[in-house]
């Protein structure tokens, strides 16, 4: 699983790849994160400024969210369908 880094230095090792013209393997290597990770982050802090189209950060937690929601409502629905067929079979006359 990939290491979970704070918000803030997100932000703020996008701040320093944006401002100083060094390569982005260099900015990495200083911050000690991948080249691919500072990528990814650049990337997804575009989208969220607006610079680029796709899905912000709030967008994909909401998201990610919703569908760990309807995933647990879908399960309680069928546990509640089962558990009414059971009940109707016990109720059946003989």
């Amino acid at each position: 699983m990939p290491k979970k880094f704070p918000v803030e230095f997100q932000r703020d090792v996008v701040a320093v790849a944006r401002r100083r013209g060094a390569p982005r393997s260099e900015i990495a290597a200083d911050f000690g994160i991948s080249e691919s990770t500072l990528k990814r982050w650049i990337a997804q802090a575009d989208i969220d400024d607006g610079v680029k189209d796709g899905l912000t950060s709030t967008e994909q937690n909401e998201l990610v969210q919703l569908r760990r929601r309807n995933r647990r409502l879908e399960q309680e629905n069928e546990i509640l369908r089962k558990a009414a067929a059971y009940f109707a079979a016990e109720t059946l006359p003989k």
